[in-house]
């Protein structure tokens, strides 16, 4: 990951929705129209990790964590999760796609040109169908490129309280079944934690993912550890994310598999958290280290995979080059997306970002900045965006 390739007075050629050549300057075949760009161009970012369909932001969880009230006070007072679910619940589909456009124009004024997002604020079918719906209407009607993916196991809704099994059921009845009947997602996803869903519960609910062709994912070992890494290797999952409380052998076994280790620094941050995930244990074991920024009204209200790649740096002791490598080609994997994007090569997606700097470390260096000056999508320059996100 610290094996970053680096080109001076370059070149890249774009040839419709691909990139068809990279290289020196003196050298760039000839073009029908130049474009000259300062500053330093990267691979379009993958942000890898958001819930970006979502209503309110959370502001009252927000000021009550501040003054020392838990996890569980909060959602007995009325906040959490499920505080967003009937928020969610009671918008139309029209009110979540213009919320929503918003939004994914703000990341992707910050260099995300890929973007997952995830449902998972609905927790019935009906509600959970919008949400992939919204997604799948803004799919088409804006620059990103958007990841679909299915988190209908995000928590256990307060009419299923006491009845764990049938929820669990539903989903694999009903929920997943559905999803894949209208081909609105890419992936499926769900919250492996004590307290939410266990791993013997996720493993039925992916295996269920499994067989309607969904790619799978999985929130593992975010406050305590359950075995939600192993479980993800074990299931040839894409990624496993959050891991602030992964185990040893929960290293060792993303190490020696092709799941993405995805870290997200800004939510450990927000949430005042004394801890992150072993960034460094993960990359000197071997394994695959992915960003993003888990952009949320709960836990992340985070747009910026620049400052998110800064805190990788200085949160969790990544080199530059690694930042720069977990929010492209890595973040990439962790979609099933290395093949096309996440990289300035040929044959490639003509997603390009362009950041107002002299030297491509300072990406992950200005805290907060706004050093995107320029984007590029499916070979098209985007307009500058600035835009409330609320």
């Amino acid at each position: 990951m610290a094996e970053l390739g680096v080109l001076t007075d370059a070149a890249v050629l774009l040839d419709g929705r691909a990139i068809a050549w990279v290289g020196p300057r003196a050298d760039a075949p000839a073009a029908a129209t130049t474009v000259e760009v300062e500053g330093v161009m990267l691979p379009g970012f993958v942000d890898c990790h958001t819930h970006g369909v979502f209503g309110a932001p959370r502001l009252d969880d927000h000021e009550r964590r501040a003054l020392g009230t838990d996890y569980k006070a909060i959602a007995a007072a009325g906040g959490g999760i499920l505080q967003s679910v009937r928020d969610v619940r009671a918008r139309t589909e029209d009110d979540l796609t213009a919320i929503t456009r918003t939004r994914l124009a703000a990341l992707l004024a910050q260099g995300a040109t890929t973007i997952e997002v995830k449902s998972g604020y609905g927790l019935s079918l009906e509600a959970e169908l919008k949400q992939l719906r919204v997604i799948r209407r803004l799919a088409g009607a804006q620059p990103a490129t958007l990841v679909p993916t299915f988190l209908g196991a995000h928590e256990i809704p307060p009419e299923y309280r006491g009845k764990r099994k049938e929820y669990v059921t539903l989903l694999c009845e009903e929920m997943i079944p559905a999803v894949a009947r209208e081909g609105l997602a890419r992936c499926c996803d769900v919250f492996c934690e004590p307290g939410v869903f266990s791993p013997k519960e996720t493993r039925a609910i992916l295996a269920t993912a499994r067989r309607h062709q969904l790619a799978l994912k999985l929130h593992a070992d975010e406050l305590e550890g359950s075995g939600g890494a192993e479980l993800a290797a074990e299931l040839g999952a894409l990624s496993a994310d959050h891991l602030a409380a992964i185990s040893d052998a929960g290293i060792g076994a993303l190490a020696r598999s092709d799941t993405v280790a995805v870290l997200l620094p800004a939510t450990m941050v927000f949430l005042g958290a004394r801890s992150q995930a072993p960034a460094r244990r993960l990359i000197d074991a071997g394994a695959a280290v992915a960003l993003a920024t888990d952009f949320n009204p709960g836990s992340s209200p985070t747009m910026s995979l620049p400052l998110v790649m800064a805190l990788g740096v200085s949160q969790l002791g990544l080199r530059h080059a690694e930042a720069v490598m977990a929010v492209t080609v890595n973040a990439a994997a962790a979609l099933g997306l290395a093949g096309e994007r996440g990289q300035i090569a040929p044959g490639f997606a003509a997603d390009l970002v362009v950041a107002a700097v002299h030297d491509w470390r300072e990406v992950a260096y200005w805290m907060g900045g706004s050093v995107v000056s320029a984007v590029w999508t499916a070979g098209s320059a985007c307009p500058a965006v600035s835009a409330p996100v609320s």
